[in-house]
C-alpha cells in the first residue's frame, strides 16, 4: 500500500485538491466551488465527499496519511482561517480541527504563500537552500520566507507580508485599507492599474487603446509588450522597478540566497525578470551585491498550490 497526502488549496472561488506522494507526484485531483455556501460545515462536507469520490478511483493501491491546507489568512499556529476578506465564511474558521474530526487523519494549515514556499523547499528549486523567499505574483502579492532552514511565522503566524510593505506614500488604495502597498503595484492587479493610469494620463500611442478598460489585464499587457508596444513595455519596467527596489529592502533584512517568483505575472519571463533583477541589484547595499539570485519558481504553475499544501503535511509529519 502506497502512502499519500492530500493537498488542499482553498481559493476564493474554487478549492482544488490532489493526492500527492512523497516524491511530489500528483496521483489524482479534483475540485469544488469554495463560494458555494456561507456555511463552512456544509462546505467541508462537500469537500470531503468529493475527496472521497476521487479517492475511490485509486483506492486499494494508496492510503491517505493526512492533509495539508493552503488558505488565505491561514493561521499555522491554530489551524484556522481568520477573517479572510475574499471568503464567504466570516470570523475564525477551525479548519484543521473540523477536517480531522471528519476524516480521523491529522491536518495542517498555513497561508497560501507559505505553502508555496514549503512546496519550493520540498519539491522545487530550494531543496538545498536554507535562506530564500518565494514571491507569488497573482491578483495580489504573497510571500513565504525561509530563514535558517525554517519557515518564518513570527509571533502571530502572519509574518512575511512583503506585499504590504508600503512603497508609495499616499499611493494606491489597497484591499487591506492602507495606501501604497507593494501588491497594488507589483501584481496582476498592479500592472493593470499602471497601464490604465498611463493610458489616461498620456496621449501616447498604444495597442492597448484598442481595448475597453475592463478588458485590459496582465495577459493582454504582456501580449502587447511582446509585439513591441512601448507603453506596455513601460508597464513591465515600472512594475519591475518597484518590485526590484522592494526586494533590495527585503534582502537587507533577510539576506536570502535566492528569491523565487511565482504566479501569472512571473510567466512574462524576461519582461518582468530583467527589470526586477536590474533594479534590485542597483538598490542593494554593497555588502549584498551579487549575493542573491532572482529566479522563476521550480514548481509547475498548474500544480504548485496543491504541491505546496501537500508539502506542508510532509514537512510537519516527518513522513
Amino acid at each position: 500500500m502506497k502512502r499519500i497526502a492530500v493537498g488542499i488549496d482553498v481559493g476564493g472561488t474554487n478549492s482544488a485538491f490532489g493526492f500527492v506522494d512523497s516524491g511530489g507526484n500528483i496521483i489524482a485531483s479534483g475540485n469544488i466551488k469554495t463560494d458555494i455556501t456561507d456555511d463552512f460545515d456544509v462546505y467541508l462536507n462537500l469537500l470531503t465527499s468529493e475527496i472521497n469520490n476521487v479517492f475511490n478511483t485509486i483506492q486499494g493501491e494508496y492510503e491517505i496519511d493526512g492533509y495539508g491546507i493552503g488558505a488565505p489568512n491561514g493561521n499555522y499556529f491554530h489551524g484556522t482561517i481568520e477573517n479572510a476578506p475574499n471568503l464567504r465564511w466570516k470570523g475564525k474558521i477551525e479548519f484543521t480541527k473540523k477536517l480531522s474530526a471528519f476524516t480521523g487523519k491529522p491536518a495542517y494549515l498555513t497561508n497560501d504563500a507559505n505553502a508555496a514556499a514549503i512546496g519550493e523547499k520540498i519539491f522545487g528549486k530550494a531543496k538545498d537552500l536554507n535562506d530564500f523567499v518565494v514571491i507569488t505574483l497573482g491578483t495580489g502579492l504573497g510571500s513565504g520566507i525561509y530563514c535558517g532552514g525554517k519557515l518564518l511565522y513570527g509571533h502571530t503566524s502572519q509574518a512575511g507580508e512583503v506585499g504590504h510593505i508600503i512603497v508609495e506614500k499616499n499611493g494606491r488604495l489597497c484591499g487591506c485599507g492602507r495606501k501604497g502597498c507593494l501588491e497594488r503595484y507589483a501584481s496582476a492587479t498592479g500592472i493593470k492599474l499602471t497601464a490604465n493610469e498611463l493610458l489616461k494620463n498620456t496621449n501616447r500611442k498604444s495597442l492597448l487603446r484598442n481595448y475597453p478598460e475592463n478588458e485590459i489585464g496582465s495577459k493582454l499587457i504582456y501580449e502587447c509588450a511582446v509585439k513591441g508596444d512601448e507603453l506596455a513595455m513601460e508597464c513591465f519596467d515600472f512594475t519591475g522597478e518597484i518590485l526590484g527596489r522592494a526586494l533590495a529592502n527585503v534582502t537587507a533584512v533577510l539576506s536570502p540566497e535566492a528569491i523565487f517568483l511565482f504566479g501569472g505575472l512571473a510567466l512574462a519571463g524576461d519582461l518582468i525578470f530583467n527589470p526586477v533583477r536590474k533594479y534590485c541589484e542597483e538598490n542593494l547595499l554593497n555588502v549584498f551585491k551579487n549575493t542573491v539570485k532572482i529566479e522563476k519558481s521550480g514548481l509547475k504553475e498548474n500544480s504548485a498550490a496543491i504541491l505546496g499544501a501537500a508539502a506542508l503535511f510532509y514537512s510537519e509529519s516527518g513522513i
